[in-house]
């Protein structure tokens, strides 16, 4: 068999390759596997801030704004650690981006508060004098759709095995006690807003866009990482 891969050239390169192939795949497929599990403490994401996650890409903040701190340190010194593969492990799709027009959004929810994020959202440059970022004023009008959320935190544990509804995780539970569950936690949301709108609205059970949008923005940083450790 040597001897005529010796003697054929073509085939002798194709074997190489077949070989090279092999070996590249038992030597990244085990690390790629154990990269992509959920890091310790990870939890994931409750129905409102799957709802307010769905805000952001139909805004679409991601043009705009990464969620991917490279491991560099005027990123680190910027933004907080550097970002982790496990950490994606509940995100479909992964938001990464591709530009920073605005900073980097991974750790957001670690350094910035739902009082600041409502003056934002309503006037940017109220609290950032010199950003590009228009207003979104209609995200205190419309209200956010309970229903699709649901519907995929629903689809992300019974197709992908997303561990809702386990010992210290997040109860997804029926479609009732999901319903129950949002409007207490965006409550606790509207606790520290201001806007009229958005206290009327929450008076009548009804919870809009912009309070969805800041639970997601909240949750990006620790404290979906500590969740289920804090919770012991």
């Amino acid at each position: 068999m040597f001897n005529f891969l010796e003697k054929n050239p073509f085939f002798f390169t194709l074997a190489f390759i077949f070989v090279f192939a092999i070996a590249g795949l038992v030597e990244i497929l085990p690390n790629f596997f154990k990269s992509a599990r959920p890091i310790e403490g990870l939890r994931p994401y409750t129905t409102l801030e799957t709802a307010g996650r769905q805000v952001y890409i139909k805004e679409g903040c991601y043009n705009c704004h990464s969620q991917l701190i490279r491991p560099f340190q005027a990123e680190v010194d910027r933004y907080g650690a550097y970002s982790l593969s496990g950490e994606y492990a509940y995100d479909r799709p992964f938001l990464w981006g591709s530009k920073r027009i605005g900073p980097d959004l991974h750790r957001v929810g670690d350094y910035r508060t739902t009082d600041w994020h409502e003056k934002h959202m309503l006037d940017p440059k109220s609290v950032v004098p010199h950003s590009i970022m228009p207003a979104y004023k209609h995200l205190f009008i419309k209200k956010s759709d309970f229903d699709t959320a649901y519907a995929e935190a629903l689809t992300q544990k019974k197709v992908f095995g997303v561990p809702y509804d386990t010992e210290n995780g997040v109860k997804l539970g029926s479609v009732e006690e999901a319903k129950k569950a949002y409007l207490e936690e965006a409550k606790k949301i509207t606790a520290d807003m201001k806007d009229k709108r958005v206290l009327e609205a929450i008076e009548r059970g009804e919870v809009l866009e912009i309070v969805a949008l800041i639970a997601y923005l909240n949750s990006l940083g620790n404290s979906r990482i500590n969740a289920n450790q804090n919770a012991k």
